[in-house]
């Protein structure tokens, strides 16, 4: 499968760490083989999920490349690229096509809160500066500014290397005006896997996904299932999950998908600072939905 042909469940791939802070990069390559024999489409590193934000660029280059060796062609991998800086996102994408990967998740622009002149300008910079495809990421809950639909599809019609959007707002009325309006090709993958399954049933084409962390094989067949329009059978594995996918979202992303992975035994349980262990209530919350699916 080429990037051009993504679908499904594309995994938000988290970032190991030891005591010290350090990459665990043993643990990292058993989760990258774990998403491959569970049949997960797609591998997004160094995002929200990946603690990019705490990781240097030297971190964020070793784990790019270290990812796109270990897949060795086998999956599509995505990286995480934004910046609120433009010139910095256009070098860490030149960074990212330099090591291999086959596209670029490029992040609206935080905290400076661009117009829409600004927002366009920004991404259409990185477009002209890198010969890599390209998925924008909007998520204001993080970055305090949405990408405006019209400015997604804009970008999308102008620039053939802006191939798609990651689209995180939590609203299904945007995401439905994206499905409606976008130009041909162009693909719509959701940001929040409780919205995922009813977004690949209005045409959506996949999801980057927490959760796929976890249940890597359940959720690329929900995912499939919505995506070949069989909502009763995906109905009933959202409704097996959806406390989890609920319970990913206790705390800040990633806290609980890296305490279930520990738990799991896939990592150990350490961030990078000012994430921290979840509160004690909220774990117990977590491993009691956990044993009720099977996963403990």
């Amino acid at each position: 499968m080429t990037i051009y042909d993504l679908k499904g469940a594309i995994v938000a791939i988290v970032t190991p760490f030891y005591e010290d802070g350090t990459i665990d990069l043993d643990a990292f390559d058993k989760l990258i083989e774990f998403h491959i024999e569970n049949g997960t489409d797609g591998i997004a590193v160094c995002g929200t999920t990946g603690e990019s934000a705490t990781m240097s660029e030297e971190e964020d280059a070793m784990v790019i490349g270290r990812c796109v060796e270990r897949v060795n062609g086998r999956i599509p991998v995505i990286a995480g690229t934004g910046s609120n800086s433009t010139s910095s996102s256009i070098k860490y994408t030149k960074k990212a096509k330099e090591l291999g990967v086959d596209a670029a998740l490029v992040v609206g622009p935080y905290y400076n809160k661009p117009t829409k002149k600004g927002m366009y300008q920004h991404f259409s910079s990185v477009a002209k500066a890198v010969d890599l495809p390209i998925i924008l990421y909007n998520v204001p809950s993080r970055t305090g500014s949405a990408i405006p639909v019209d400015v997604a599809i804009q970008l999308g019609n102008d620039f053939e290397n802006i191939i798609a959007i990651k689209e995180a707002s939590g609203s299904l009325p945007v995401a439905a005006s994206l499905i409606a309006s976008r130009p041909k090709g162009f693909k719509v993958f959701s940001g929040d896997d409780f919205l995922a399954t009813a977004m690949n049933l209005l045409g959506a084409d996949g999801c980057i996904s927490v959760i796929a962390n976890v249940i890597p094989a359940e959720f690329r067949e929900l995912m499939h299932l919505s995506l070949d329009g069989k909502p009763v059978q995906a109905r009933e594995i959202f409704y097996k999950y959806r406390e989890l996918i609920d319970l990913m979202f206790i705390e800040s992303n990633p806290i609980p998908v890296k305490t279930a992975l520990a738990t799991m035994g896939k990592i150990k349980e350490y961030f990078r600072s000012p994430l921290c262990s979840m509160e004690d209530a909220n774990k117990v919350k977590l491993l009691a939905e956990m044993k009720r699916v099977g996963l403990i």
